[in-house]
């Protein structure tokens, strides 16, 4: 019996495939987005962003805009509403990134400087290509390397802990007879969600109603109303659709500009980024640098592990690219040793992008491995197993569950890895070289307190309230299935209402902990709803019956321990030395993930996200102009993501791993298929050419002078010879 048969046979609804509850709605333009959802009287903002990448605005000559048709107000930071940038948010510190218009500081290109308001978007538009700003330009600099001089090891960050040491790390690394010693590194990357940023603010009856594309409508309220000083229960946000966010989609400084300019003229305005604006506005990957060392006997076991990584963050906000997170959870040594560094520069502040830190991280630690295990010619998924740790190698922590090697096992099965030769460069196909390579993967599985309401209507059906956001995850359909087994009912008989801040505080989407800190509330409620009908003996009251749950206490008595979804990932490239060119033939993903909602829906979150990681291996980097301290090539031509001709048929799966500490079983899905996928697909380019490559994307011009390199090498030891 497959993994998802023997799920559905226990718990009926979760675990069976079941379509999106709104498909039809998305499928036939019902579905309603944030930028095309109608009201009257509505205006249009269009953000103007500085042209400079460090500096002060001398001036903005509004008088010539202000008389072009249409346009009804141009805010600066001369006229702009104040707002307190002073307010302890959701990251437990001021976000001065949001502090649009408050000052004439310019701390990177793209800040935002203006908003033009016109009564359609053409005008707007018009009128803020022609607005006239000048600057008092000052020398920046935005270029990331880890030598940086102004790198520092950042302190009382409450995104991640900077450091961490057990043991003498040199010492182990002198007492070992294999050494590895490289450095990887990750470019800039970006999110490029399909539908933009968007909002579209107003005042209803006293309150602030902001329609939203966000992650979070309870984080973004909440944010709005201590940013503009308002009483919490007089802001709502709904975001009924979301047309993907991938970490991208918070607060940023398009919402903002909206209530700025919904409070000035007193009727609807809608505030749409431009795909140019999303790479300077809403957050990126930062790049990294990372030294990863390991020493180890010559069996390969561990006595030395040492990753020090650097990230690049803004003048204006710390964010920390936690790269370096994932040895702390997969494999111990006598020595261990982890760190975090930063360089400040004149850039945009970097974001939450799918599976921070692990994401690039895995990338060097898992390529890392690879080269150890080649040096002490053992096989890379024994190498794994032979430092598999029994108990948080940090923290020393038991873990929830941990099927990694289940993983391996399964993958190595399906993907024929027994039969591989591990010499690399001997199979070729034509002009092909042929190679394959694994990794693994994995990615906290944490939760959240939130608060759920079920109602039992009259008519027999039951109405879900709990404010998720649906970031294409299928969040309705997920809630629908877990509240028909809570009620021992059929799905068909569940409405899911969600993405209202009116409905109560909820987890974000966000961290792979939506659906289980959702789950879990909406068991609460329905539970309690289902005895509730017992002792009523079925009689439903014409006004319903609903209860409530709140699992703040719950989840805070959970004990300490390390949770997380694991997984194996698995690739084959062909390499063609004349040209360049890399094609991933076939990816294998198997994960330990906890209990599969839907298998549907989870299948294709995961093969999106290792489509994501094959993107990363081979085509995605941004690439700033030092002379203008801006992007070249700021759009999805210039920006280059992998489409349908680069991408194989994938497969993900998945072995049995509930999670005994979770009322579903759930872990969380949503991040892990990037992890690992990456370094999977430079491993087996190692594998084909002989040739490592330790620098995200590879690039054609990456094989072809490595390949120059090879043969000149070739040729040199010949001659010696």
């Amino acid at each position: 019996m497959t993994t998802t048969a023997k799920i559905a046979a226990v718990t009926g609804s979760v675990g069976s495939a079941h379509t999106r509850v709104e498909g039809r709605d998305k499928v036939t333009g019902a579905a309603r987005y944030a930028g095309e959802i109608p009201f009257a009287e509505l205006a249009y903002g269009w953000l103007v962003l500085s042209t400079v990448a460090r500096g002060r605005i001398r001036s903005v000559e509004d008088g010539p805009v202000l008389a072009m048709p249409g346009v009804l107000t141009v805010l600066h930071h001369g006229n702009a509403p104040r707002v307190d940038t002073d307010y302890v948010g959701m990251l437990g510190r001021p976000n001065p990134v949001l502090g649009i218009f408050q000052h004439d500081r310019v701390p990177f290109a793209g800040w935002p400087v203006a908003l033009v308001v016109a009564e359609t978007s053409e005008q707007a538009r018009e009128a803020a290509e022609a607005l006239v700003v000048r600057y008092e330009e000052e020398p920046h600099d935005v270029a990331f390397r880890a030598g940086h001089p102004g790198a520092y090891t950042p302190e009382n960050n409450p995104m991640v802990q900077a450091e961490t040491a057990k043991g003498n790390l040199e010492a182990q690394l002198d007492a070992s007879a294999v050494v590895v010693d490289e450095e990887y590194t990750t470019p800039e990357e970006h999110h490029s969600a399909m539908e933009p940023h968007a909002a579209t603010a107003r005042w209803d009856g006293g309150r602030l109603d902001v329609l939203d594309s966000n992650q979070g409508s309870t984080w973004v309220a909440s944010e709005l109303a201590q940013l503009f000083s308002l009483d919490p229960a007089s802001v709502r946000v709904r975001s009924e659709h979301v047309g993907g966010g991938f970490g991208s989609k918070g607060l940023s400084p398009h919402q903002v500009a909206a209530v700025m300019a919904t409070t000035v003229l007193h009727r609807p305005v809608r505030v749409v980024l431009t795909r140019r604006q999303m790479f300077s506005l809403v957050g990126f990957r930062s790049p990294t640098a990372q030294r990863i060392r390991l020493g180890a006997d010559a069996d390969g076991r561990l006595r030395a592990f040492d990753h020090r990584a650097h990230s690049l963050t803004s003048t204006v906000h710390e964010f920390v690219e936690s790269s370096a997170v994932l040895g702390r959870v997969m494999y111990d040594a006598d020595a261990h040793h982890t760190l975090h560094r930063l360089v400040r520069l004149d850039v945009p502040t970097p974001a939450w992008m799918r599976a921070p830190g692990e994401a690039p991280g895995s990338f060097a630690l898992e390529s890392a491995l690879d080269e150890l295990a080649e040096k002490c010619a053992v096989d890379p998924i024994a190498l794994r197993a032979r430092n598999e740790p029994g108990a948080g190698p940090v923290s020393g922590m038991p873990f929830s569950s941990r099927n990694v090697l289940a993983c391996f096992e399964e993958g190595a099965r399906r993907f024929g890895w027994a039969h591989r030769d591990p010499r690399p460069g001997l199979r070729r196909e034509g002009r092909w070289l042929l190679g394959t390579g694994t990794a693994a993967a994995t990615y906290p599985s944490g939760v959240a307190p939130s608060t759920a309401a079920v109602t039992a209507e009259a008519d027999r059906t039951f109405t879900v309230r709990i404010n998720a956001a649906d970031i294409g995850t299928g969040a309705r359909t997920a809630m629908a299935l877990v509240a028909a087994d809570a009620l021992e009912v059929d799905p068909g008989r569940i409405r899911v209402r969600i993405a209202d801040s009116d409905l109560g505080p909820a987890m974000i989407a966000g961290g792979s902990m939506g659906t289980r800190s959702w789950a879990w509330a909406v068991t609460a409620a329905a539970n309690e709803l289902r005895e509730r009908l017992a002792a009523l003996e079925g009689v439903i009251p014409a006004e319903g019956i609903t209860a409530r749950s709140d699992t703040t206490e719950a989840v805070g008595a959970l004990a300490k321990k390390e949770r997380h979804s694991f997984g194996a990932q698995f690739a084959e490239v062909a390499v063609d030395t004349a040209t360049g060119e890399v094609r991933v033939r076939r990816l294998l993903g198997i994960y330990a993930a906890g209990t599969i909602v839907n298998p549907l829906t989870a299948r294709s979150q995961l093969i999106g996200g290792m489509t994501w990681g094959l993107s990363m291996a081979l085509h995605e980097e941004a690439i700033r102009d030092r002379a203008d301290g801006g992007h070249i090539g700021a759009d999805l031509a210039g920006y280059h993501v992998a489409t349908h001709a680069d991408v194989p048929l994938i497969e993900a799966d998945w072995v049995d791993d509930p999670d005994p500490d979770d009322p579903v079983g759930i872990k969380g899905i949503g991040e892990i298929g990037i992890v690992g996928v990456a370094a999977a697909v430079a491993n087996a380019v190692w594998h084909a050419t002989g040739t490592r490559h330790r620098d995200l994307p590879i690039r054609p011009d990456r094989i072809l002078r490595a390949a120059d390199e090879t043969r000149r090498r070739t040729a040199q030891e010949a001659r010696s010879a």
